[in-house]
């Protein structure tokens, strides 16, 4: 049976939409800085030939630049001031996490709160700025000879000059986003960077659908394949919904209390435990840590020459980590697992659970309080975890595999459909809370209002 929560959340109209001004407000904003990154992924690198750069990239389709350009929505292949998005933030995020788990330090750290966090979210920018230039300064070497080898000339200034400027304005580009991220977040609706990933992958729908029918019409893809696509995407979403919603509930058992009255029922409730705790940051942490080295490869693989050892090294990773390789499913597939684990010890702490359930009078029936409460509840999590795990390789890599078989011209990968579906849910879950926050607050208004005339 649905909670009295359950229910105003359902009966909540446009009406009382109509009235929370400051939701309105909070959705403006976030619509607003979201058509900021949209310009802005349109506003090129200084020193480049836009006509030729879109001749390079037409001779690479169906690679891993495709995959980075859905995330980037088109800015890489634009090469625009935030052609690498917010993916530097969000390896650097990585990597002060893991840092976090083994270094006593930063766990300590950690543990400040407030002031804690403030340091590792500045550690966080300062490893933001190292990978952005690392990256941004490979794009730039690659450019100079990428074209020259095509026979097209993609850098039309100084080749010292373009490095510097490239460095630089992807650096101001990267960390703009991750700014407007955080704003989003805090004076908008939802989290920000997520938001701002989303916003890249629906703004390639458009040339997708476009593609899609030109195929169609010229006949280089059959009705029963694009057919195939719509029913898979349909049954792909509708999958994510129903996993992303899929809770294991633990019952939790509070005892008998006595008043004055006489002795009072105990309490029962229920701990939720998502199948997916991790929700969409397995995906996104695994695309961005293969990501950031194939894009230096890729570049770097532009002016190396094939007689040299690095060159035939650089070229072989090339080969192997092409999009949809065994090797490139295998290393993804493996990300996948490996931090929807780890990001779910870090959001759910079952000796913290435990004690909280413990300090409350609250326990598992035929559990023991404490310490074998702890090791049941992780049990438990570890178990649907698996589950959890096992769905997000599926949607993430079947949808890769078929793209890669099928020879589909262009790119529809299960981590974007997981991305747009999983913030979009987020999204629309806040914009309730907000809704049922406001609508309590009428409640109490009238209610103070009907006690004062009373007096």
């Amino acid at each position: 049976m649905a909670s009295a929560a359950e229910q105003m959340a359902a009966n909540l109209s446009l009406s009382q939409f109509a009235k929370a001004t400051e939701l309105k407000k909070r959705l403006w904003f976030t619509l607003g800085a979201l058509i900021v990154f949209r310009l802005l992924s349109h506003v090129p690198l200084p020193g480049l030939d836009p006509r030729a750069l879109q001749t390079l990239f037409d001779t690479t389709k169906g690679g891993v630049l495709d995959f980075f350009n859905t995330f980037s929505g088109g800015a890489l292949t634009r090469m625009s001031l935030i052609a690498l998005g917010v993916m530097p933030y969000i390896t650097a995020s990585i990597i002060v996490q893991l840092a976090t788990s083994l270094s006593p330090q930063l766990a300590a750290i950690k543990k400040e709160g407030e002031s804690g966090r403030k340091k590792l979210n500045q550690y966080t920018r300062y490893g933001t700025v190292l990978l952005t230039a690392i990256q941004g300064y490979f794009i730039a070497v690659g450019l100079e000879t990428w074209g020259a080898s095509a026979g097209l000339d993609a850098v039309i200034v100084n080749p010292y000059l373009f490095r510097v400027t490239t460095v630089i304005s992807l650096i101001g580009g990267t960390m703009f986003l991750m700014w407007l991220g955080e704003q989003i977040t805090s004076r908008g609706i939802g989290n920000g960077i997520s938001l701002i990933i989303m916003a890249g992958i629906v703004s390639q729908l458009p040339t997708a659908l476009a593609n899609v029918f030109e195929g169609g019409r010229t006949g280089s893809m059959s009705p029963i394949l694009i057919g195939g696509v719509i029913i898979g995407v349909i049954g792909l979403v509708a999958l994510i919904v129903f996993m992303e919603r899929a809770q294991r509930k633990v019952l939790i058992q509070y005892p008998k209390r006595q008043t004055a009255k006489g002795m009072m029922q105990g309490d029962k409730s229920f701990l939720p435990l998502k199948i997916n705790t991790a929700n969409v940051i397995p995906p996104i942490f695994a695309s961005s840590l293969l990501l950031m080295p194939l894009t230096i490869s890729q570049f770097a693989g532009q002016r190396v020459a094939g007689e040299s050892a690095w060159g035939d090294f650089v070229i072989t990773i090339n080969q192997y980590l092409q999009h949809g390789t065994p090797l490139y499913m295998a290393l993804y597939a493996f990300g996948i697992i490996f931090f929807c684990f780890f990001y779910t010890a870090v959001v759910f702490n079952p000796e913290e659970t435990a004690d909280n359930l413990k300090r409350y009078g609250g326990f598992i029936p035929g559990i023991r309080p404490g310490k074998t409460t702890a090791d049941y509840l992780d049990y438990v999590l570890t178990r649907i975890t698996v589950l959890g795990a096992a769905y997000l390789t599926f949607i993430c890599l079947v949808p890769e595999y078929l793209v890669a078989q099928a020879g589909i011209p262009f790119y529809l990968g299960g981590t974007s459909l997981l991305i747009v579906v999983n913030v979009t849910i987020d999204t629309v879950t806040q914009i309730q809370s907000h809704l049922l926050a406001h609508q309590y607050g009428d409640l109490i208004k009238k209610a103070k209002l009907k006690g004062g005339v009373r007096r």
